[in-house]
């Protein structure tokens, strides 16, 4: 959708895109200069496969500190974006035939990364009345022999769900009868939580599971770094020796200059998160008040991230499908993704990371367009 959108802008179209993950804050001056001095340096060649070790030790400084998990820079291992490091943990991890179990809706990889290891998705469906969240329950009677990981990710995308610290502590009860099952914990999105208190991340809430649990962070969507690259996991040492051993012959190390951006970004003042923070939570509830005014939407209020999944229901008689409706969107200049793409149905999600009065602009199109 934001590839049609592009397109249609090139031919002169107004089209306004809600459809792409991206912070629309421009990135922090210290990691730009940082950039500059590391080009300065010479520093274009080679790093370890894994990271160098200022950006290793940068980053277990980040797990510790914006986390809570304390790790070592020989367990974190430094990939081309949180997507390399999830595809290279289930790729090393996985074989024919073998289940993980993906809350739906779900990032729209999930499942794409588990089918190309020849493993088999197993959906766990969510509701917006239980916060888009799985149940102990639910997680005990999905688990079978042959279930390899469990994936969480908190806040999420594309629902903005937040998984608190008891919920945690209850699925982990569960996993504790199935020593086999491994855990993928996304947490690229914690810095963009709503609610009260810490964040809550597995590894931390049950440390007698650290050893099975893979714990997937970064730069792009807390310091607005999307195109630099660089996502960072930190678990288990045999889990990131075998991810990097695969990194070292499918794409190396990340680029070197972003390597450098990243320790920038970690050690550097983290201070504006607070008001970027505040700033998508303001539009958050802008988003969501508008959403809820139009006949045949509603959304729950995220909890986290800068999405909302936008219910559409009672229009599907009309359209038939939410790609249908996309479409139609699409056609009055808003771009955005059908629920369908995520394994969810009959609505679309929204990004909230644009400025004020283009979301508003984009509210009155979809108003309109529903209308």
């Amino acid at each position: 959708m934001t590839d049609r959108a592009t397109q249609l802008r090139g031919e002169g179209r107004d089209v306004i895109s809600l459809s792409v993950g991206e912070p629309d804050f421009a990135t922090p001056a210290h990691v730009v200069a940082a950039t500059k001095a590391a080009l300065d340096r010479g520093d274009t060649r080679y790093t370890p496969v894994g990271g160098t070790a200022r950006l290793k030790a940068a980053a277990a400084l980040h797990f510790e500190r914006d986390l809570g998990i304390a790790t070592a820079p020989d367990c974190v291992t430094v990939s081309a974006g949180g997507k390399q490091a999830i595809f290279h943990a289930l790729l090393a991890t996985l074989d024919p035939g073998a289940e993980v179990l993906i809350p739906a809706p779900w990032w729209v990889s999930y499942p794409e990364v588990v089918r190309f290891a020849g493993a088999e998705v197993v959906a766990l469906p969510t509701q917006a009345g239980g916060g888009f969240r799985i149940t102990p329950d639910q997680l005990a009677a999905a688990i079978t022999p042959r279930t390899r990981w469990l994936l969480l990710n908190s806040p999420g995308n594309p629902t903005g769900a937040v998984y608190p610290a008891e919920d945690l502590r209850a699925l982990g009860e569960v996993l504790r009868a199935h020593p086999r099952v491994l855990v993928l914990s996304d947490d690229i999105y914690a810095p963009l939580r709503y609610t009260p208190g810490a964040h809550a991340t597995l590894a931390v809430e049950c440390p007698d599971l650290a050893h099975r649990i893979l714990t997937v962070s970064g730069v792009s969507k807390s310091h607005a770094m999307t195109g630099f690259r660089i996502g960072v996991a930190t678990g288990p040492r045999w889990l990131i020796a075998a991810m990097e051993r695969l990194q070292s012959h499918s794409s190396g190390n990340a680029c070197s200059i972003s390597q450098a951006a990243a320790v920038a970004a970690f050690e550097g003042p983290q201070d504006f998160l607070l008001s970027w923070r505040e700033r998508f939570r303001a539009r958050r509830d802008r988003v969501v008040a508008a959403i809820e005014a139009i006949p045949g939407l509603s959304t729950p209020t995220p909890d986290g991230a800068f999405y909302c999944l936008v219910d559409a229901a009672p229009l599907m008689p009309r359209f038939g499908d939410d790609e249908a409706l996309c479409l139609h969107l699409l056609d009055h200049g808003v771009a955005v993704v059908a629920a369908s793409a995520f394994g969810g149905a009959n609505g679309f999600r929204i990004s909230f990371a644009a400025d004020e009065a283009v979301l508003d602009e984009a509210l009155r199109r979809i108003a309109a367009a529903v209308a």
